[in-house]
């Protein structure tokens, strides 16, 4: 295979500091992959997230190092080797589609792209102080979504239940769907107990109530639990079809949410879909702070999954030096208006 292949490191600019479970952020490191093969080049995005991926390791950037040494030994060879990278395998995945793909952005051709469907996607509301949530929550009912999802654990109990009370007050659960994230934030001895209270809001679920990695303890919250319970975090670095089997199997969660930067591409994402629909388990994919190539292309796949629920996808407008994409907004639902973006040889100049 004649196959040039570089990477390099790309720092995106927040435009407001953004509260996550993992602190304030500022700015977002990613790692662009840039194959060139017969005068046409394509592009990867191993979009790592500090202190939260698993690949987040001292050699990570050897191992972007040795993909590009060895490109010439093809796709499926690299995947294989890269289970413990998964973000690397997610960038190599998209590379190779951008490279084989007629127009380097269109990488799964569908109504979507063709700007004639979109995406159902929720409202993320970032964690903060009450007002600043809930200046959020005003804008994200303005802007016509049906499905609000909320950053909780950050502050007081009792002021993050105002906020769902205050949805909740002026929508009923038939007309806005409110989701909550806790990030693992609860404890294991008070999380039934705020579940229970949070159930009173007839709220959609909640994505991972306490700490990833104490399945026996999720598994019993998961059968008790009046408010359906969604896994995140507990995915990652779950690796063999045998492991997340055995991780389903034992915690039997209602939901689990599938961010392809963090569990292994495509290929990983698409293996816990099939497990998830065998154990009768709801699931959707969201993004994971991605610059607009990588968002680009987990659009795209998620359209031809065909699942109706609101997914966790956006624009990539959080950063002030994100690539223009096609990728709007409008009444809560994403769409690729095709005449966006930005010139693909002028972007890779400006960065590298």
């Amino acid at each position: 295979m004649n196959c040039k292949a570089r990477y390099f490191k790309y720092i995106l600019h927040f435009k407001k500091a953004s509260g996550t479970s993992r602190g304030i952020l500022t700015e977002k490191e990613t790692w662009f992959l840039v194959l060139e093969q017969g005068g046409k080049k394509g592009i990867g995005e191993c979009a790592i997230l500090r202190g939260l991926s698993v690949d987040d390791r001292p050699d990570y950037e050897e191992k972007l190092k040795w993909v590009c040494q060895d490109i010439a030994l093809g796709k499926d060879y690299l995947l294989n080797n890269l289970q413990d990278f998964p973000s690397i395998q997610f960038g190599v995945e998209t590379a190779f589609l951008s490279l084989e793909s007629t127009n380097t952005f269109e990488l799964f051709p569908s109504n979507f792209t063709k700007n004639t469907d979109s995406i159902n996607i929720n409202g993320l509301v970032w964690m903060g102080d009450k007002s600043f949530m809930q200046d959020q929550i005003e804008e994200k009912l303005e802007q016509g979504f049906s499905c609000i999802k909320l950053k909780i654990g950050a502050i007081h109990f009792e002021k993050e239940l105002a906020l769902v009370e205050f949805i909740r007050n002026k929508f009923s659960s038939d007309i806005i769907e409110i989701r909550v994230d806790a990030n693992g934030a609860f404890t294991t001895t008070e999380a039934l107990d705020k579940l229970t209270i949070l159930s009173q809001y007839q709220l959609h679920s909640i994505e991972q109530p306490i700490k990833a990695g104490n399945a026996i303890a999720m598994q019993k919250l998961c059968s008790v639990s009046p408010l359906p319970i969604a896994l995140d975090e507990e995915l990652i670095g779950v690796f063999t079809k045998e492991q997340k089997e055995n991780l389903l199997q034992t915690i039997n969660p209602q939901y689990i949410i599938l961010k392809p930067s963090l569990v292994g591409g495509f290929a990983g994402t698409s293996q816990w879909i099939t497990l998830a629909e065998q154990y009768k388990i709801g699931w959707w994919i969201t993004s994971a702070l991605e610059s607009n190539i990588g968002l680009n292309a987990i659009a795209q796949f998620t359209y031809l999954q065909n699942n109706k629920m609101p997914q966790g996808l956006g624009t990539g407008a959080l950063y002030t030096n994100n690539i223009n994409s096609p990728l709007e907004v409008h009444n809560g639902k994403l769409w690729y208006t095709q005449n966006d973006w930005q010139d693909f040889s002028n972007f890779i100049d400006s960065i590298t």
